[in-house]
């Protein structure tokens, strides 16, 4: 796999970097960008953070909006941002043109139904091709850890716990907590896996996390004026397989806070700091 550099930009001694590749996973061509600290250029190799965005959003939004790069440099992290679907001619998409669903809303999960599965299988993109990837061409080390928000919330969720070995750390802005029981997810499984619910729980964190018996740091970030925060999210409902089971869970309920990156940016340096010490102690 080789990569074909998009764009530069200079950014607090490092470099903001987008890239272009050929997907096998996902029959598709990709986009990624990569946040390098200025610490890359001494030629050690770097612990790795990869940030899965939300509905609608592309590897873009996070690097422009959350105002994590001046940590990262100081961290000396990496920051990998995928692209939220596959894209391109001949993917499928929402025959309506829905927002929540097709192009944007990949949900990081293995779609089984067509048209979908030639296309959406992006929980195998994020977790292997794409680190592969980096690995192979960038300077990072084998110590990664993995965030995101909303729906790349509950990707990162549903990877450390589906795969913990993976990873150091995890954490999440107001992530799909129960997607099993809310419309957002209702609607993306049924057209991704099938009508057959039972397959739908290898894909939701609160059931994962009730089975969980290998535990990661985990922090979470909820707003509570989130206009989704009942309906959609439902952080409860993890919170309590989270106790059934043992697992380590910070959650944390930020009082007037929403669903948008005004609250990333508020929260993002003390989720990149505790990442680092995962990091930088494994």
């Amino acid at each position: 796999m080789s990569l074909q550099q998009l764009s530069a930009n200079k950014v607090f001694g490092g470099q903001h970097l987008r890239y272009q590749h050929q997907s096998s996973v996902l029959n598709c061509s990709m986009q990624f960008a990569v946040y390098l600290p200025p610490q890359a250029d001494l030629g050690k190799p770097l612990p790795v953070l990869y940030w899965l965005s939300g509905l609608t959003c592309t590897d873009e939004n996070f690097m422009q909006k959350a105002g994590a790069l001046k940590a990262a440099a100081e961290l000396g992290l990496i920051i990998v941002a995928p692209d939220t679907s596959p894209r391109g001619e001949g993917v499928a998409d929402d025959p309506e043109g829905a927002w929540d669903f097709g192009l944007g809303a990949g949900f990081y999960i293995n779609a089984t139904q067509e048209p979908w599965a030639q296309h959406y299988r992006m929980y195998d993109y994020v977790v292997n091709e794409l680190p592969a990837l980096v690995e192979k061409h960038l300077p990072v080390s084998d110590k990664r850890s993995i965030s995101g928000h909303s729906m790349g919330g509950h990707g990162a969720l549903i990877a450390a716990l589906r795969e913990p070995q993976r990873y150091q750390s995890v954490s999440a802005f107001a992530p799909i907590c129960q997607p099993t029981q809310c419309p957002w997810g209702e609607k993306a499984f049924s057209n991704y896996l099938g009508t057959q619910r039972e397959s739908w729980m290898e894909w939701d964190a609160s059931a994962l996390m009730a089975q969980a018996t290998q535990h990661l740091p985990m922090l979470i970030d909820q707003g509570e004026a989130d206009n989704f925060l009942v309906e959609q999210l439902k952080p409860a409902a993890l919170q309590d397989a989270a106790e059934r089971a043992g697992y380590p869970l910070t959650l944390r309920m930020q009082p007037g806070y929403d669903h948008s990156y005004y609250f990333i940016a508020s929260f993002i340096d003390e989720h990149l700091r505790f990442h680092a010490r995962a990091l930088c102690s494994a």
